[in-house]
């Protein structure tokens, strides 16, 4: 009998520890929730430049337009044909991916409005190929 005494106030001991438990874990995740963004846009500021390449003091800010062919000498020698070349290798590969934008979303629409109609037909379609509705 001493035993059934004794049960109930070790779930009640129990009960008490994990709700301690389960305080500190909600306490650990709101200092995380609050820590974790700041140090991961530290961590990427960080990598972005060191990436950066390091261009002349001579260097303007301003639009990665057509540069003036003045700037373009004064550039490669600073830079090094290496890396000239790589540079104007991205911006190439930019201005590339720009110009492609509109058929991608065009395509992209394209897609969406035949998936809509799936979903207006009556027709079974597995479930791993149902999009998610968030509302």
């Amino acid at each position: 009998m001493a035993a059934a005494g004794s049960e109930p106030g070790s779930d009640a001991d129990e009960l008490g520890e994990l709700e301690c438990q389960v305080t500190e874990m909600a306490v650990k995740i709101q200092e995380y929730r609050a820590t974790v963004p700041e140090q991961l846009k530290n961590a990427l500021t960080s990598i972005i430049e060191a990436q950066r390449p390091v261009l002349a003091d001579g260097s303007e800010p301003g639009t990665s337009g057509d540069p003036n062919s003045g700037q373009i000498t004064s550039d490669k020698d600073v830079l090094g044909d290496q890396m000239f070349q790589k540079i104007n290798l991205l911006r190439d590969k930019i201005s590339r991916n720009v110009a492609a934008l509109p058929i991608v979303l065009k395509r992209l629409k394209e897609c969406m409005s035949n998936i809509d109609k799936l979903d207006s037909q009556n027709t079974f379609i597995h479930p791993a190929f149902k999009r998610k509705r968030t509302s």
